[in-house]
């Protein structure tokens, strides 16, 4: 779609959006709201709903990407006819809800493999009002992620909804605060570390960029149309104050504790699929974001002009190798030490914002994911999303291996606490 000779120069879209609206390499968000009650909304309250919070939120959602006069990619701002971007999912009637979170899954990846239409706003809404294994409903938002990252749209969907205790109060997150240093010697070991671990991961995002790929593995089919084949997905839930207590015993994060059971269940997954593979080299391709916040600002806060938190993709990309495990039979507790003093070694690099000029400068991922993990927590729960490859990778099984490795890295936490 082309820019109007005679309109002013529109806002253009940002690095990131280019990453992620190209022929290489197209993405989306699926965020899944799951509702306690069945979804009954009548079709004309939801679409007054949309056009009262959501099209008002930014103007990305009101929005279409163009190709302008200077042959940049911007945004231009369209009438928007909500009832195109609202769905509804159609399953057979009086099934039990084991059939459903089947249809539901089904569903899910059915979805993923459809392209969103360049002719509207980037963005749909898809209702699936029937019980599933764990939700009386479900409400699927499936946006580019050209619009903006999970950042920005976790504060667009929190400033959607009312406290209900006090509606009159906007929903807020608890602020961890700053994280303050230990003195000058910790300082000086920090950044030694820094200066080995930051020359360790720019060399491998270049390489991981530029010529060097991965094993083919059972996480890893080497197909370059993975991107657009449909997904199959397995959801996990933890204990977030059992996590707590494993990160207390170890001095390390929470992200730290859940990414190591993450990389080591991978290896325990390529393993159960093929021993063979427990030498193949396998590298994550990890989404950070560079705010450097610790909770979420309200959608005001994030669309003002001078602000630490604006609106947008604000993260960059870091590649990081998936240690092996150190015996060929099965994985112990040393496996879930090395996967989390690892994990803890990444905290000191400085890769990150060089990673972002790096992908300026080339403006092209290289090969696409077989398998991804996604990651929330909420009301002392933490949730942890699998999507696959659907055919070639098994996220039950995959689920189970991450499960495993979190019990190892617990049994891991008790011993060292002792």
């Amino acid at each position: 779609m082309m820019e109007p000779q005679n309109e002013p120069q529109l806002p253009p879209v940002s690095p990131n959006g280019l990453y992620f609206n190209s022929s290489a390499v197209s993405l989306v968000i699926l965020a899944v709201l799951e509702t306690e009650q069945p979804i009954k909304i009548p079709p004309h309250q939801l679409v007054s709903f949309l056009d009262t919070y959501l099209l008002s939120l930014h103007p990305r959602f009101s929005s279409v990407i163009v190709t302008g006069r200077d042959g940049e990619k911007r945004w231009k701002r369209v009438g928007v006819n909500l009832k195109d971007h609202i769905k509804t999912a159609v399953f057979p009637q009086g099934k039990s809800p084991e059939y459903y979170e089947g249809c539901f899954n089904d569903y899910l990846s059915e979805i993923s493999a459809e392209q969103l239409p360049e002719t509207q706003p980037l963005w749909e809404i898809h209702l699936v009002k029937y019980p599933t294994l764990n939700a009386a409903g479900n409400v699927i938002f499936k946006i580019h992620h050209a619009i903006g990252d999970g950042y920005s749209l976790m504060a667009a969907l929190l400033s959607c909804f009312k406290r209900s205790d006090d509606p009159s109060l906007p929903l807020t997150l608890p602020n961890d605060g700053n994280v303050v240093g230990a003195g000058k010697r910790a300082a000086v070991s920090r950044v030694l570390a820094a200066v080995l671990s930051t020359a360790s991961d720019l060399w491998l995002n270049f390489s991981k960029t530029r010529f060097l790929e991965d094993d083919l593995s059972p996480i890893r089919s080497g197909d370059p149309t993975v991107g657009l084949r449909p997904i199959s997905a397995a959801t996990m839930t933890f204990s977030l104050d059992e996590i707590k207590q494993i990160k207390s015993q170890l001095g390390m994060t929470v992200n730290d504790v859940i990414t190591g059971a993450v990389f080591l269940g991978t290896r325990l997954y390529m393993h159960a699929v093929d021993p063979g593979s427990d030498g193949a080299d396998t590298t994550a391709l990890v989404l950070l974001n560079t705010r450097m916040l610790r909770s979420y600002n309200s959608i005001e806060e994030m669309v003002k002009q001078e602000t630490n938190s604006p609106w947008g993709n604000h993260f960059s990309f870091l590649h990081v190798t998936i240690p092996k495990l150190t015996t060929s039979t099965t994985a112990t507790s040393n496996d879930s030490d090395d996967a989390l003093e690892f994990v803890r070694a990444k905290r000191h690099s400085l890769a990150v914002p060089l990673t972002a000029k790096l992908l300026h400068l080339y403006r092209k991922l290289k090969g696409s994911e077989n398998v991804q993990t996604t990651i929330v927590s909420y009301m002392g729960e933490l949730r942890v999303s699998v999507a696959a490859e659907k055919g070639f990778i098994d996220p039950n099984t995959f689920k189970s291996c991450v499960e495993t490795a979190f019990r190892l890295i617990r049994k891991s936490a008790c011993t060292a606490s002792h």
